[in-house]
């Protein structure tokens, strides 16, 4: 006999009886949470634009393929209401990981496009690289998802600055994140309910690289390099650019093919770029590990949104199943409240290893091992620092050797 399922009937049964003597106030929560949900036409369904759908005369476009991205943590609106839904703890963990979990989706569809240079997540602007995208996350429940895209390349000319929403289906949502008994996630074949926006994103920024003639394209990469090269040597490359009236930089000269200087900073950069290839790394790990979790947390609040909605659709009434004080509604609620234990027992276990400190990485560089340790944050600034202290150590035999000549 199953004494676990007649403890909780009776238990449902007992809170029926009580309902029927006072009134349960009602969970309005999660309807606030879906009144609150922004406006924002879904992107619905999607192709993305890929190498192999582009005309013969794009196929060979050698300079987009140059045009390297780095993705940035997304920001997140503060929300009353949702935290109101899914409480502030809860609230506030998937805040804190879909801002680092998003970008790696899109990410993902830029890099499936096969239409552009390398495409990294990191911890912050990175100068090095030609295109630096942001994003906000607006609004996110297992059925929406809304988020502000800003692109911009090393010009500061912005290439992207537009809202995007999606929205997932029940069937986007497959039986594996339910998380039965027995019943592992296949994170491996797992489609995001939202790629359809992601796609329209790596779309949109196409279409912009589209919009700018071969020239213009050309100058941004060798603004690219300029800038790189002036956060290096400031001195020695500050007068390469300069910013005009409308806050872009453009450049005022080139240095020569053969400057040494310019070779040393190419060697450096392409030292930098193993660098932030691991740090990369280390978000596909984040996604990785996390992804369980946070698809349990969406499925949960697809089930508390779809809840909410059937129980607004039906007319209040004591004799009706869609009455909150019914048997019915408090069977609904205790399976909910059921998921939220698993969902914060899951959630819990695995975020412990990534809101503190990373283990030390060890880095060999230039024959000497410098350790770096603290948050992914900390370590790229230090790295960044090691590299300045490295150039000036390097190119200082260099010029007074110059002035020797």
């Amino acid at each position: 006999m199953n004494y676990a399922f007649i403890v909780v009937a009776l238990v449902i049964a007992s809170l029926t009886g009580c309902a029927q003597r006072s009134t349960m106030p009602e969970d309005t929560s999660a309807a606030d949470a879906l009144a609150a949900r922004p406006t924002i036409e879904p992107v619905g369904s999607v192709s993305l634009v890929t190498a192999q759908m582009r005309a013969p005369s794009l196929a060979s476009d050698t300079l987009g393929t140059r045009v390297d991205i780095g993705i940035v943590p997304f920001t997140t609106r503060e929300n009353a209401v949702n935290k109101a839904a899914f409480g502030d703890w809860i609230f506030d963990e998937i805040k804190l990981k879909e801002t680092q979990f998003l970008p790696h989706l899109l990410s993902k569809a830029l890099i499936e496009s096969d239409l552009w240079g390398a495409v990294r997540v990191l911890p912050e602007a990175d100068p090095s690289l030609v295109i630096t995208i942001r994003g906000e996350i607006i609004s996110s429940t297992g059925l929406d998802l809304a988020v502000h895209i800003n692109a911009t390349d090393s010009s500061g000319r912005v290439w992207l600055a537009q809202d995007y929403a999606d929205v997932a289906q029940l069937s986007d949502y497959p039986e594996s994140t339910r998380f039965t008994y027995g019943n592992r996630f296949d994170g491996a074949n797992y489609v995001d309910p939202f790629h359809d926006l992601y796609k329209q994103v790596a779309n949109d920024l196409l279409a912009a690289r589209d919009g700018l003639d071969d020239g213009l394209l050309a100058e941004t990469l060798q603004i690219a390099d300029l800038v790189y090269a002036r956060d290096l040597a400031p001195e020695r490359f500050a007068s390469t650019l300069t910013e005009n009236e409308e806050g872009l930089l453009r450049l005022v000269t080139l240095p020569a093919a053969d400057d040494p200087m310019l070779a040393r900073v190419s060697d450096m950069r392409y030292r930098h770029h193993l660098f932030i290839d691991t740090v990369d790394e280390y978000y596909q790990t984040l996604y990785e590990d996390i992804q369980p979790a946070y698809v349990l947390w969406r499925r949960y609040s697809l089930d508390q949104t779809e809840e909410t909605l059937s129980r607004e659709a039906t007319p209040p009434s004591t004799t009706t199943y869609g009455d909150s004080r019914s048997f019915l509604a408090l069977s609904q609620r205790y399976d909910r409240f059921k998921w939220s234990k698993i969902y914060e027992h899951e959630f819990t276990e695995l975020a412990a290893g990534f809101n503190n400190e990373l283990a030390p990485a060890m880095l060999a560089l230039n024959g000497q091992v410098h350790g770096l340790s603290g948050t992914m944050e900390q370590q790229y600034r230090e790295w960044r620092g090691i590299l300045r202290a490295l150039f000036e150590l390097e190119t200082a035999p260099l010029s007074e050797r110059d002035l020797e000549e």
